[in-house]
């Protein structure tokens, strides 16, 4: 059996927060950002995908509808994904996919690092700048067919 991986993805360029008129959650892609979504559904790191979770906030589900559209599966909304979500629940939706198949997971800002974080922590190399979780990029956390988590790199930065 192969490796799996569950690939971690900042949402796309939403421009400023403070631009925005409407609920934030429902603050959607700007042109930029939507080129970058349009790139990760060619990217060929995600061509094994199989699954797509998601924040429901708009621009992460936004971010990864092309994906799905290119490989013909469902976005699946998730709460544990969302922007101030506790990384307890975070952490144990990313643990779960580990080792299954090849899932990915969008996310916002204050989420992804602190699961980076602790894959360091927990003695896993993260091969990637510190703290580079540029919006649109793709961190990769391999797993082995155990579950058992064995490294993270930064695979697509923008």
């Amino acid at each position: 059996m192969r490796d799996m991986a569950v690939h971690l993805i900042r949402h796309a360029d939403a421009g400023r927060r403070g631009s925005w008129r409407g609920p934030d959650g429902e603050r959607p892609l700007v042109d930029a950002g939507l080129a970058q979504a349009q790139a990760l559904a060619v990217e060929p790191a995600l061509a094994r995908v199989r699954r797509i979770l998601s924040s429901p906030l708009v621009r992460c589900v936004q971010t990864v509808q092309p994906l799905a559209d290119t490989l013909g599966i469902v976005v699946e909304p998730n709460p544990a994904l969302a922007e101030g979500a506790d990384i307890e629940q975070s952490w144990a939706l990313l643990e779960s996919l580990a080792g299954e198949e090849e899932a990915v997971l969008c996310s916002h800002g204050d989420v992804i690092p602190p699961l980076l974080e602790r894959l360091a922590h927990r003695g896993i190399p993260v091969a990637g700048p510190d703290g580079n979780v540029a919006k649109g990029s793709v961190w990769t956390v391999e797993a082995a067919p155990d579950g058992r988590l064995t490294t993270a790199r930064l695979g697509f930065a923008p």
